[in-house]
């Protein structure tokens, strides 16, 4: 009798540990300052499809987090969702957002990220966005911290900025994580590019690797 409680004890450790291996958990962050209405309302209907990219691989937990201009903050909003497991939810909460003219607060994002990933694991940041007023001093410690603590950025870039390039791919590089660019109201290459990333979260390399779209090599291309 012993021998067989055991063996079932096991047996449910067992799945419970793929359970968890199989659950990955996404920080979705975008620039919510007026310019990014466009996006914002882009991001909003294409995030159902990280969900469903990763059901056959497992279950995807996605906290959304975002920055916008004062309105009773002095220094801008940035703010982060509870964790959402579905892209009902995700998408009633990123509904009941507008865009608000400000800065960017890319370091308070990473900051965030970071204190997430101490309570519980966090496998990826994905941020969105097109523009960058802090200095690349102000947000060096905050991703070398993010990535102590194992926490790859993947940058997606709108535009073609090249200062805003140079510091989204260093943020990339000290987060060990990747960054992309994509075209103004792209929302093909978008779409791509969060499913890849979505993917990773939930199966890590291995499952990027046996994809073939333009997203997913993207991004395993500066992984490896």
């Amino acid at each position: 009798m012993s021998n067989l409680i055991d063996s079932e004890i096991d047996r449910f450790l067992a799945e419970k540990a793929q359970e968890t291996a199989c659950r990955g958990r996404l920080i979705f962050a975008l620039d919510a300052t007026a310019s990014r209405q466009e996006t914002w309302d882009t991001a909003c209907q294409l995030q159902a499809e990280m969900f469903r990219e990763v059901a056959g691989l497992g279950s995807l937990d996605v906290q959304l987090v975002y920055y916008r201009g004062p309105e009773g903050h002095p220094e801008g909003e940035c703010r982060a969702s509870r964790w959402h497991d579905s892209p009902f939810h995700l998408t009633k909460a990123m509904s009941a957002i507008v865009c608000r003219a400000g800065y960017t607060q890319i370091a308070r994002v990473l900051a965030h990220a970071r204190q997430e990933a101490m309570r519980s694991k966090v496998n990826a940041l994905v941020f969105v966005g097109d523009a960058c007023e802090e200095s690349r001093d102000v947000l060096i410690q905050p991703a070398t911290d993010l990535g102590h603590v194992s926490v790859p950025v993947f940058m997606l870039q709108e535009g073609h900025d090249r200062r805003v390039e140079r510091v989204f791919r260093e943020i990339a590089r000290l987060t060990h994580g990747a960054h992309c660019r994509f075209d103004s109201g792209a929302a093909r290459q978008l779409a791509e590019l969060l499913r890849a990333v979505a993917v990773f979260a939930t199966g890590g390399v291995a499952a990027l690797a046996g994809r073939k779209d333009v997203g997913a090599v993207k991004l395993l291309g500066q992984l490896r």
